[in-house]
C-alpha cells in the first residue's frame, strides 16, 4: 500500500513524542548516577545498574531490544549491569483484534482476509518488534504470518538517539571497554530487522545454503503475501529446544551437532551467521531429526577478511604462535598491540575458542550454569584493561561475541557432549579467504543480498587511546 495511506508509517511527531518519553528515563537514570556517586563505595556500580533498569523497565521495542542485546555479550558491560538487564523482559503485549484486521488491511489491502484460507487474529508468539499469527494459504499450506507492532519505524530512529545517551552513562562508569563502536553496529542491524523483505532474503539464502540438507530446514517465504513490514512463510512444526534437555544423551548430542552445523558452516563458507542465536528461534521435530531455523531478522554478513581473521586466530591459539595471534588481531584493525594488551585479549580468545582447541569430548564449559557462560572471563578482561586499555571495541565483534556465547548457552542448557575442535574443523575443509569471498558473492546475489558496506578499520589513535583517564564524558555523547 502506499505510504501516504498508511497510518502506522514513520511520523515526525511520533518519533519526537517517543524520544522525549525516552529521553525523561534516561534523565532520571543520570540522576540517578550522579546521586550514587556522591555516596560512593563499593556498591556504586550496582546501585547504577538498578537505576537503569529502573529507567528501561517501562519501555518497550527497541530500546528494550538493544538493552538486551548489550546484555548477552559479556565483555561489553560491567557484570552489575548485564546481570540488571539480563533480567529485562519485553512483556509487549499482543496487539488487539481491530488492530491486527487494521494493520492487515494496510498492507495487503481492505480484501486481505480473501488472501488466506484461514487467520488466527489471535497471536501465536509476540517478541520485541513484532507478533506470529497461524494462517492457512489458499493453497492449503499452513502459514505463519509475522506482523510488525505499530510505529516501530519511529521508535527505532528515536531510540537510537537515546542509545547514545546510555553509552555516554556506560562509558562514565567503566573505561576499560569503549562500546561506542557497539551502538553502530546494533543501530544497523536493528533497521534491517525492521525490514521484512530483507528478512524473506536472508531465509532464502539460508534455504540455499542448506537445500542439501535434510535435517536443517527454513520456512519458505511467500511473496504475495509479504511487504516491508509483513512476512509470510510456511509454517514449520515443531518441538523447543529445552523440552529435550531429559532426552538420552545421544538425542541431546545430536541436536548439538545440528546447531554447531546450522551456526558454523554458514561463517566458515559464505561468511554469514545467525546473530540472534537464542532458543525461542530453533524448533526440532518430534523425533528430533530436523532442526527448524525459524527467525532471520538478525543475519550478520561478514567481510570474507574478518572470517579470515577468525580461522587465523583460532589456528594461532592452537599452535600457540604469539606472532601469529598479534598478525591476527591486526587483520580486524588493531595496532599498538602491548604484550599487557595482547594478553588481555587473549583471556577472551582462549574462552570463546576453548571448546575448539580442546581436542577431547568435553561439555562446552562444565559445570557453569547457562546465564553466566563468559561472565568470569569478561571480568578477567575488565581487569586486566584497566592497566592495558582502554580497548575500542570493533563492531563487528558485537554480534560475534552474542552469537558465539547464545550458542555455548544452548549446548550447555542441552548438556552436550562432543569434541568440539573435529566439528569445527571438519566446517573448515578447503578453507580459505579467496574461495570464501566467491562463495559469499555468489550466495548474495542469488539471494538478492549484499556485505553491509564497511568503512575502513578505525585508526589506532582511534582503537586505543594513551591519554590519562577520566571522568569527563565527551558533550556530543552526552548531549545525544
Amino acid at each position: 500500500m502506499a505510504d501516504d495511506l498508511d497510518p502506522e508509517r514513520n511520523r515526525f511527531s511520533r518519533r519526537i513524542g517517543r524520544a522525549a518519553r525516552v529521553g525523561a528515563n534516561m534523565a532520571g537514570a543520570g540522576a540517578a548516577f550522579g546521586a550514587n556517586r556522591l555516596l560512593g563505595g563499593d556498591e556504586q556500580t550496582g546501585r547504577n545498574a538498578k537505576a537503569l533498569r529502573a529507567a528501561l523497565g517501562g519501555l518497550k521495542g527497541p530500546l528494550m531490544k538493544a538493552a538486551q542485546m548489550f546484555a548477552t555479550v559479556p565483555d561489553l558491560l560491567p557484570p552489575e549491569f548485564a546481570a540488571e538487564l539480563a533480567e529485562l523482559q519485553s512483556n509487549a503485549p499482543a496487539m488487539g483484534r481491530p488492530f491486527v484486521r487494521r494493520r492487515m488491511a494496510a498492507e495487503l489491502g481492505p480484501d486481505w482476509a480473501s488472501k488466506f484460507q484461514a487467520f488466527d487474529l489471535d497471536a501465536a508468539h509476540a517478541a520485541s518488534l513484532g507478533q506470529v499469527h497461524r494462517a492457512a494459504g489458499l493453497d492449503g499450506r499452513a502459514l505463519a504470518v509475522k506482523l510488525q507492532y505499530p510505529e516501530m519505524q519511529s521508535a527505532v530512529e528515536s531510540d537510537l538517539g537515546q542509545l547514545r545517551t546510555l553509552i555516554g552513562l556506560f562509558k562514565r562508569m567503566d573505561q576499560s571497554i569503549d562500546p561506542s563502536e557497539a551502538i553502530v553496529e546494533i543501530s544497523d542491524r536493528l533497521r534491517e530487522e525492521l525490514d521484512y523483505r530483507r528478512e524473506a532474503r536472508a531465509m532464502r539464502l539460508y534455504a540455499d545454503f542448506f537445500a542439501g540438507d535434510p535435517h536443517i530446514v527454513t520456512p519458505e517465504p511467500v511473496e504475495a503475501l509479504s511487504t516491508t513490514r509483513l512476512l509470510t512463510m510456511t509454517w514449520l512444526d515443531g518441538r523447543g529446544l529445552l523440552s529435550f534437555r531429559a532426552a538420552p544423551i545421544g538425542v541431546r548430542n545430536r541436536i548439538a551437532a545440528l546447531l554447531f552445523e546450522a551456526w558454523w558452516s554458514p561463517m566458515t563458507h559464505i561468511g554469514v551467521i545467525h546473530g540472534d542465536p537464542h532458543l525461542g528461534n530453533y524448533t526440532l521435530t518430534e523425533d528430533g531429526e530436523r532442526l527448524n531455523l525459524l527467525d532471520f531478522g538478525c543475519i550478520r554478513i561478514f567481510p570474507p577478511k574478518f572470517v579470515a581473521g577468525v580461522v587465523r586466530l583460532y589456528r594461532a591459539l592452537a599452535n600457540d604462535d604469539r606472532a601469529e595471534q598479534i598478525a591476527a588481531y591486526r587483520t580486524w584493525g588493531f595496532d599498538r598491540l602491548s604484550d599487557g594488551l595482547v594478553d588481555a585479549l587473549n583471556v577472551w580468545a582462549r574462552f570463546i575458542y576453548g571448546p575448539l582447541l580442546d581436542d577431547r569430548v568435553r561439555t562446552v564449559a562444565d559445570g557453569v550454569a547457562p546465564g553466566e557462560y563468559g561472565r568470569r572471563e569478561a571480568f578477567r578482561v575488565r581487569q586486566a584493561l584497566k592497566d592495558n586499555g582502554p580497548v575500542v571495541i570493533p563492531r563487528e565483534f558485537v554480534f560475534m561475541d552474542r552469537a558465539a556465547v547464545g550458542l555455548g548457552a544452548a549446548f550447555l542448557h542441552l548438556g552436550a557432549e562432543h569434541n568440539w575442535r573435529k566439528l569445527f574443523e571438519a566446517s573448515l575443509e578447503g578453507f580459505s579467504e579467496g574461495a570464501l569471498a566467491a562463495r559469499q558473492a555468489e550466495a548474495l546475489a542469488a539471494a538478492g543480498l549484499s556485505c553491509p558496506p564497511h568503512p575502513p578499520f578505525p585508526s589506532p589513535q582511534n582503537r586505543f587511546s594513551h591519554e590519562p583517564k577520566g571522568d569527563a564524558v565527551s558533550d556530543d555523547v552526552i548531549g545525544a
